[in-house]
């Protein structure tokens, strides 16, 4: 069953090794994403799953222990997902950003397990997922990666959409309350438009909470370089 749950941003710029000279612009995120990571500790679950975004070379479950990096953004850094041997397979970029905010925290709390979820995944397969999720322990709790629209502004990834404010100002609204009709009410058509990485993973999520009674708080929302960022805490 779900006990907890943190919602937070996977933008490899969360790293400041990653963001460099503009790294202090997500200390606020930072900061949030670590408080969300207390009460998942705080929720002493017996196994912990970190779902994130992935193309369809990176999807599935990976092992604690699996390697992931960011090299691919000029920074030779190194992170593992857990305690365990190394996997074969390297940790997709959001599930590298989890592995990260873990190691930053000293999470020693329950085993860790990886899901690469991919962004394209219908809602009713998330919601199955999800719900797959919470019967795997006891005390399950979620670290879920996800961005918003990454089109708020002229400049931003996926330019200026108008329909990107009210997109994330509902999302955001959904997981400040722990509202499960309105994440699995998230048009996944509308969400690949907007380039809103977050979709699948929140309706996982929504899936996974089914039945747990879980209340939410918002902890963080900014749209910095035009995307959509969230921090929530749901216990």
């Amino acid at each position: 069953m779900l006990v907890a749950a943190a919602v937070c941003p996977c933008p490899p710029l969360l790293v400041p090794e990653v963001a460099a000279g503009a790294a202090g612009e997500l200390d606020g995120a930072r900061t949030a994403c670590s408080d969300a990571l207390a009460l998942l500790a705080a929720s002493r679950p017996d196994r912990l799953y970190v779902v994130g975004p992935a193309d369809e070379t990176a999807g599935g479950q990976f092992a604690a222990g699996s390697m992931g990096g960011f090299a691919g953004f000029g920074v030779d850094l190194s992170v593992r997902l857990g305690d365990g041997p190394a996997g074969e397979r390297p940790l997709p970029a959001s599930l590298a950003v989890a592995a990260w905010l873990l190691e930053r925290t000293d999470w020693a709390g329950a085993p860790v397990v990886g899901l690469g979820v991919g962004e394209s995944l219908d809602t009713a397969r998330c919601v199955s997922t999800g719900r797959e999720l919470a019967a795997a322990a006891d005390r399950v709790a979620l670290l879920v990666m996800g961005d918003g629209s990454a089109c708020r502004t002229l400049k931003a990834p996926g330019y200026l959409d108008e329909r990107a404010a009210a997109f994330d100002a509902e999302a955001a609204r959904a997981l400040g309350a722990a509202d499960l009709d309105a994440l699995l009410a998230l048009d996944p058509n509308l969400a690949s438009e907007l380039k809103a990485a977050g979709r699948a993973p929140w309706q996982v999520l929504a899936g996974a909470a089914e039945g747990a009674g879980l209340e939410g708080r918002l902890l963080y929302e900014d749209a910095p370089y035009g995307v959509g960022y969230f921090v929530a805490a749901w216990s």
